[in-house]
């Protein structure tokens, strides 16, 4: 109840963008490969964001 009104952190949006990526990736890969190769793509650049922000 009082993480209710926490704000996330940049680096905690950045997490579920990325594993959101990679669940939508995984679900594409059935039936689109060049939709799933995007978004893995896609997934990669956010984890390098993700990096940048954990080293300072």
């Amino acid at each position: 109840m009082f993480g209710l009104f926490k704000k996330k952190s940049p680096l905690e949006k950045l997490q579920e963008q990325y594993k959101s990526c990679l669940e939508k990736a995984h679900k594409a890969s059935h039936h689109d490969r060049k939709l799933s190769d995007n978004l893995m793509a896609e997934a990669e650049e956010i984890a390098k964001k993700i990096d940048a922000l954990k080293i300072p």
